[in-house]
């Protein structure tokens, strides 16, 4: 696997839970987002790995809140990340 920019944050959920999201910046310029409700920087960066393109199997994942995150990703439906107010309030590192 080359080498890609990678970068995770923490942020407060509306329900005031924790969680870890993860950002990818592929070679060729995609970028992956990945989430961990388990506080697990692994998890959340291989998710954002796979979204980018750069990781070929997707990971596995085990609901833990019921999340509408959490929900897309089981139903391999998109992300919607605005759905967390938190999200776009993320300052991440330039590429």
């Amino acid at each position: 696997m080359k080498a890609h920019p990678i970068h995770v944050h923490s942020v407060r959920l509306a329900t005031g839970e924790e969680a870890l999201i993860a950002r990818v910046v592929a070679p060729d310029g995609r970028v992956g987002y990945g989430f961990s409700f388990r506080l697990d920087a692994t998890e959340a960066r291989h998710m954002a790995e796979w979204a980018a393109g750069v990781r070929a199997e997707r990971p596995p994942y085990e609901s833990q809140l019921d999340h509408v995150w959490e929900r897309a990703w089981l139903s391999e439906e998109e992300i919607e990340w605005q759905t967390e107010p938190a999200f776009s309030k993320i300052r991440w590192q330039p590429e």
